[in-house]
């Protein structure tokens, strides 16, 4: 009789992205536990950088692809490219093959890796078990749908899917859920005035879900947002506490949500 060998864990590269990085690293550390429960193997370069994305919107696509050089060259040989950020996976996914296209040996190489890259809920809605609990969070959420994540990767059950294993969770939908934050990183700084309109607007149909907290997996979006929230509650409107995705998933939400505080520690002392 033959025997049948367990197949290899895939080996996931975590690309970890600069404002979680900088930011928040405990949605770098609830990325981590997810892909690990969900069975992977994860490791995360050290010699990573940014994906050149704010590089590339301002048109200064020769350091762009320098930077997307430094980027391929550290994530290749992976099973899967991870991104907690729909927006730096887009950048990877749709955008290097663009910027390295005419190049017969990076574009190849640009291609490839595009291939492999997926959007944080993309992989844990493929390989978790959705049948199982993931977490217990008693309370209320809405779901923002950042651009990049619905339009660039294609991202829009698989998140809802995985919030529905959070037992007590109650999702309520926004109104709108295609409408964009108003960030859209350069775009802010650019037409600041436009982007707060927009933001402001975006906030208010948050705030109509009567939802205890937003919850979502770009955290540009989610600091844009938090910020606008926590402007309109100190007029007296009401609080919405701001969570990124993995750390609802991996039940860490016992520290304080984006702005509310120190909340950008290790993860050690949150539950899972």
């Amino acid at each position: 009789m033959t025997q049948t060998l367990p197949s290899p864990l895939p080996t996931v590269g975590l690309f970890v992205t600069c404002l979680v990085d900088l930011m928040r690293p405990s949605v770098g550390f609830a990325a981590l536990r997810l892909l690990e429960r969900a069975g992977a193997k994860v490791v995360v370069p050290e010699n990573q950088t940014c994906c050149g994305q704010p590089a590339y919107n301002s048109g200064d696509f020769k350091d762009a692809r320098t930077i997307a050089r430094d980027v391929i060259e550290a994530f290749e040989g992976f099973d899967q490219v991870i991104v907690p950020s729909g927006s730096c996976a887009g950048m990877i996914h749709v955008h290097y093959p663009k910027l390295f296209a005419g190049d017969s040996v990076w574009q190849v190489r640009a291609e490839a890796l595009a291939q492999r890259t997926m959007e944080l809920t993309q992989y844990l809605a493929r390989h978790l078990d959705l049948n199982e609990t993931s977490a217990t969070l008693r309370g209320s959420a809405t779901y923002h749908d950042s651009c990049s994540s619905k339009r660039e990767m294609g991202v829009l059950d698989e998140p809802r899917k995985l919030l529905a294993t959070v037992d007590g969770l109650e999702l309520k939908e926004l109104a709108d859920s295609e409408t964009c934050c108003g960030f859209g990183g350069l775009f802010s700084i650019k037409f600041p005035d436009v982007s707060g309109d927009i933001a402001d607007k975006k906030a208010q149909m948050i705030e109509d879900t009567q939802a205890d907290m937003l919850v979502g997996a770009d955290l540009g979006c989610l600091m844009n947002l938090s910020g606008k929230l926590k402007r309109r509650g100190q007029e007296g409107r009401t609080g919405v506490r701001v969570y990124h995705i993995a750390e609802v998933l991996a039940g860490m939400t016992d520290a304080p949500g984006l702005g509310d505080g120190m909340s950008d520690g290790d993860g050690e002392g949150q539950t899972s």
